[in-house]
């Protein structure tokens, strides 16, 4: 299974995304652990994406998108994967199709994440106390609701026309929200 997840920065994905893959033995390819990653190894991808994560910008799509097709060549990648965080543009819509492609393989299905603008503020000022993260300011926070609504949002849209979308509520506990995401897969 080839699944993709959507939704707003801290709408829930990375912790849907775990608990998905665990269920279904696919792995998680998420570009913000693999940017976190490389910065915290200091690496020159590190560095580079430092600068853009502390701004609250997207990586650049070459970056995201070479770094995504080494990934999916992995041999873990051949029987399915959940992409966290990747697509992001309607660019990178484009590479994902060239990636699968070359592979013969497509998207089984994209979920996307539904939640309330205010709630998501909330959970990212959580996150940032928590984790210590310094891109979960609200200044930044806020820049990337508005970079998201205008760079992400519209692949809800093209994905929607090819007929693999689910929109998923993603209010509510994380075992409730898990549950409706699984009901999503279950009746594709």
């Amino acid at each position: 299974m080839r699944i993709i997840i959507l939704g707003a920065p801290g709408a829930g994905k990375g912790t849907q995304a775990q608990m998905l893959c665990e269920k279904f033995g696919i792995p998680q390819i998420s570009t913000g652990a693999i940017f976190r990653e490389n910065v915290a190894a200091g690496t020159e991808l590190g560095k580079l994406a430092q600068g853009y994560i502390d701004e609250g910008r997207f990586v650049p799509d070459e970056i995201t998108d070479a770094l995504v097709r080494d990934r999916l060549h992995q041999d873990d990648t051949q029987d399915g994967f959940l992409l966290d965080g990747y697509p992001r543009t309607l660019a990178q819509v484009a590479s994902l199709d060239e990636i699968l492609l070359e592979q013969g393989h497509v998207v089984d299905i994209v979920l996307e994440l539904v939640t309330d603008k205010d709630e998501l503020v909330q959970r990212l000022l959580k996150r940032a106390e928590i984790e210590g993260r310094a891109d979960d300011t609200a200044d930044v926070i806020s820049h990337r609701m508005d970079v998201y609504a205008e760079q992400t949002k519209p692949l809800s849209r093209v994905y929607e026309q090819r007929g693999i979308l689910a929109r998923v509520d993603g209010m509510g506990t994380v075992d409730e929200v898990q549950e409706r995401l699984l009901e999503a897969i279950r009746s594709r």
